[in-house]
């Protein structure tokens, strides 16, 4: 349980340290990085349970953009404001240091293994986004679409 805390408190200190390197406004600062506490938080409770990082990874990622969504739409900001430092303790940062490490002395099979980690993680955080932004925008055009026929036009 504390080793959860801290990875929770990073997560959001990471976030918020990246947030402010790139100036993000002061009002969008805590929502922004509180997104990194959800994503991380839902990875360290699914990853025991499914037995599969790739899993844990594509639904936390998932829930990281539903949040940014949600956000975006309530503090009038483009949901990107919120979803980059949202996943950041996803980014399979030092899987790739292993992997190019490995390659650069020598040792392919290590460098193979890491390197397919990586691309793994890489995979589903696309993959979780792009299941969140597909569904949110058809939901979109449809609740645009029943608005507009119930204006007559």
């Amino acid at each position: 349980m504390k080793e959860a805390a801290i990875q929770l408190f990073s997560a959001f200190l990471g976030s918020m340290g990246y947030c402010l390197l790139f100036h993000l406004r002061s009002q969008l600062l805590l929502p922004a990085a509180l997104g990194s506490v959800l994503n991380w938080g839902v990875y360290l409770l699914l990853e025991p349970r499914l037995g599969s990082a790739f899993y844990a990874c594509l639904i936390a990622s998932a829930a990281a953009a539903l949040y940014a969504e949600m956000m975006a739409k309530r503090l009038r900001a483009p949901a990107t404001l919120f979803l980059v430092p949202s996943v950041m303790p996803s980014i399979p940062g030092g899987s790739l240091f292993y992997a190019m490490s490995s390659a650069v002395r020598g040792q392919w099979a290590e460098a193979r293994a890491f390197g397919f980690r990586t691309a793994e993680y890489a995979l589903a955080i696309a993959a979780g986004i792009s299941l969140v932004w597909a569904v949110y925008g058809m939901a979109q055009q449809m609740i645009r679409a029943i608005k507009q026929r119930k204006q007559g036009r």
